[in-house]
């Protein structure tokens, strides 16, 4: 079984597709809301299963001519069509209208309104069919002939059922009124002269004969549900965002929207809320797609990296097991819910990545300055100790002082990196790296994690352990400036290879460097040359791999795309170094890109030249919503405030630099530690209303986090 090495990415039913999500749970269809066996990826799925397989909805022996699909939020949609007459004729005045919900399976509300002087016989066929396939092999194109599918009917259900590695799946669907047989419900019904026909339609997924704690049902409206009262209260209590300028403002009301859906919850701590990595095929726990979408996240909700380490703790390693690649303090790569990665690993979680650890660490440092209370980061420090003896122990394969990967089996990921997928890491002639693989941004994360571990201690009192992560940290950055190096080059190395030879492509990994401030302020103008170039910069955003590369191409996955998180990290890293107008050009190319789609960025978009094309071109899988995406917007109007709170020394620190013609920005109910505040600025001033005791106003950029080291982790 390949689950865990599947294709990172994958199609998303079309470019019509409409996809809806809650929590896990989620449906991709066409756009007349018809779900078809031959659209490949389409369905409904829960807890990781395709529960819906097929939904075809025909009026009087036909298929309904779409006229608008509208999603009000991310778990409903509405599909309206114009239904056959039944003498055939062209101009019917028969609408057909579908409201459908997602969450603990699906519900179908079917409407046909009559819009003509005359009453009408209707025929109305809904087609069904639930393959439960897991949802690896329908990501994959891999469905699995092992499972037999039952299909039956009883007390008026259509049961479809099949048993798979021991596990019992189902779906039950219902609907009054309707007459059910093995591959379909049926109805006849006449509509009076300008009158209405209804319906509801109900899934109901069933694990080993059991169904979710709270399905849909014909007594409770789909809104009273707990996900949807969930989704109302986010949208309650995030920032109310409002800039002069409307893009970005749309862009920005997206982004929280998104990641308001893009939320999981742990069953055993309901109150815990996660980041899922992106919709359609990642909705779950990811430890590197999940910790850095919550920290981009922070000026919108704090708690999301809050229950984003909690749940990760939970999980956290405790053995060596090869299959799953778990060891002891390492965090898990990807955790899942469906029967395959279940019997593949012998366990949910997958823990093949090298970047996610150090990244839990520097996460919970970086809540730290943003309030959270002290019993809440005791609880965490254990977890972040292991992280760090992780580091050490395992991660530093052959204990040169750097983080390397290597799957020690035929079905884990190549490449443990953000850039995971099987080419992403390659030499400048195009040849790729052979592990065991030591990433740039991987050894700058891990760097994080030290000064973090060291700032930690010194918060707590604990000089020994203060001065121990911070001589790390000085020798790491050390070793890092003399090995990654490439002076010829003027750019750091994106990897090590397996005989510790530089791998030379340009890539946007270094900006990561930056971001974390491991590169030597000397080298800093030479890689900020190189990241700002046209080989490197679309004018949209950073190319993954600059376009004079061996392995470059515009419309590859790792290899010349664009993602948006990734140059929002850049831009960062970019402003960290003092290179303020190139941050300022970079956020402004991430925002114009956002008005093209919408202001929903995508996952990534192709890395063409924005001279060639009237906007970016969509890349054709890219997942959307999608988590750190989401958060990319959210992170530059942070670098653009240059908003930083510091509750560990009593300051927070805003200084704008926002575009003259850009306007006021205001956000209104930021949380802050236990409080809300209200930030306003206007090119280079800003102000705060709010602020919780304690806390002074510094008018002037947070100084780099090194820099408290006494020197000893060196900038």
């Amino acid at each position: 079984m390949t689950a865990w090495n599947a294709d990172t990415e994958a199609d998303i039913g079309g470019a019509d597709a409409v996809t809806l999500v809650e929590g896990s749970s989620f449906c991709i269809s066409a756009s007349s809301g018809d779900i078809s066996p031959e659209g490949g990826t389409n369905g409904a799925f829960y807890q990781d299963t395709r529960i819906v397989s097929r939904w075809i909805l025909r009026i009087n022996g036909a298929l309904r001519e779409p006229l608008v699909a509208h999603r009000p939020d991310a778990y409903e949609a509405t599909f309206v069509g114009r239904a056959k007459w039944p003498d055939g004729r062209f101009d019917s005045p028969l609408v057909v209208r579908q409201d459908r919900h997602i969450g603990p399976g699906l519900q179908d509300d079917i409407t046909l309104e009559n819009y003509s002087a005359e009453s009408v016989d209707c025929e109305i066929e809904l087609l069904v069919d639930a393959d439960q396939a897991d949802l690896f092999d329908v990501k994959g194109g891999r469905l699995s002939t092992e499972a037999t599918l039952t299909r039956s009917v009883r007390d008026g259900e259509l049961l479809l059922e099949a048993v798979r590695d021991g596990q019992r799946r189902g779906s039950a669907v219902r609907a009054a009124g309707a007459e059910v047989t093995a591959d379909a419900l049926r109805f006849r019904a006449t509509i009076p002269a300008r009158g209405k026909w209804s319906t509801s339609v109900i899934v109901v997924p069933l694990v080993n004969g059991v169904a979710p704690k709270e399905p849909f049902t014909e007594a409770g409206l789909p809104r009273h549900r707990e996900g949807v009262q969930r989704h109302l209260a986010w949208e309650e209590n995030v920032p109310r965002i409002s800039v002069e300028d409307r893009n970005i403002e749309e862009t920005l009301l997206r982004s929280q929207a998104d990641l308001g859906s893009l939320r999981i919850f742990d069953a055993e701590h309901p109150d815990r809320a996660a980041v899922a990595a992106g919709a359609p095929w990642f909705m779950a726990l990811f430890g590197r797609d999940s910790l850095l979408s919550s920290y981009m996240s922070l000026l919108v909700d704090s708690t999301l990296a809050v229950g984003t380490l909690q749940t990760l703790a939970s999980i956290q390693g405790t053995k060596v097991d090869n299959d799953s690649e778990e060891e002891p303090g390492r965090i898990p790569h990807e955790v899942r819910l469906g029967v395959t990665a279940g019997m593949a690993l012998g366990g949910t979680a997958y823990y093949g990545t090298a970047d996610a650890t150090p990244l839990f660490v520097s996460v919970l440092g970086e809540l730290s300055r943003w309030g959270l209370s002290d019993d809440i980061i005791e609880s965490l420090l254990p977890h972040a100790d292991r992280a760090l003896e992780w580091m050490e122990k395992y991660g530093d394969r052959d204990g040169d002082g750097f983080v390397e990967y290597m799957r020690p089996n035929p079905h884990g990921l190549l490449n443990q990196g953000w850039k995971d997928s099987w080419d992403g890491i390659n030499f400048a002639d195009g040849r790729m790296a052979e592990p065991p693989t030591a990433l740039c941004e991987v050894q700058g994360y891990v760097y994080s994690a030290y000064v973090a571990r060291s700032l930690l201690a010194r918060s707590a009192g604990d000089t020994e352990k203060e001065l121990y992560w911070a001589e790390r940290a000085a020798t790491l950055k050390k070793a890092f400036n003399e090995k990654f190096w490439l002076p010829d080059k003027g750019y750091f190395a994106v990897a090590l290879d397996k005989d510790k030879n530089p791998v030379d492509a340009c890539t946007s990994n270094m900006g990561h460097c930056l971001w974390v401030g491991i590169v030597d302020e000397d080298k800093a103008p030479s890689v900020v040359e190189h990241l700002m170039s046209p080989e490197m910069f679309s004018g949209w955003g950073i190319r993954t791999l600059a376009s004079n590369m061996g392995a470059y191409n515009p419309v590859s996955y790792h290899n010349g795309s664009v993602w948006p998180h990734d140059s929002a990290l850049v831009a960062t890293g970019l402003m960290r170094y003092g290179f303020v107008a190139e941050a300022k050009r970079l956020a402004r190319g991430i925002f114009d890109a956002a008005a093209h789609f919408d202001g929903q960025l995508p996952e990534l978009f192709c890395g063409f030249d924005r001279s060639e094309f009237y906007g970016p071109v969509p890349y054709p899988t890219a997942c959307s919503p999608q988590a750190w995406a989401a958060a990319a917007p959210i992170q530059l109007a942070r670098i653009l405030l240059r908003f930083d709170p510091d509750f560990t020394q009593g300051v927070v620190h805003l200084a704008p630099i926002l575009a003259e013609e850009k306007g006021d920005f205001r956000a209104e109910n930021v949380r802050l530690g236990h409080a809300r505040i209200t930030i306003s600025a206007n090119r280079t001033e800003g102000s705060i209303e709010g602020l919780p005791p304690g806390l002074k106003l510094l008018k002037e950029p947070r100084p780099p986090l090194d820099e408290r080291l006494g020197g000893r982790a060196g900038d």
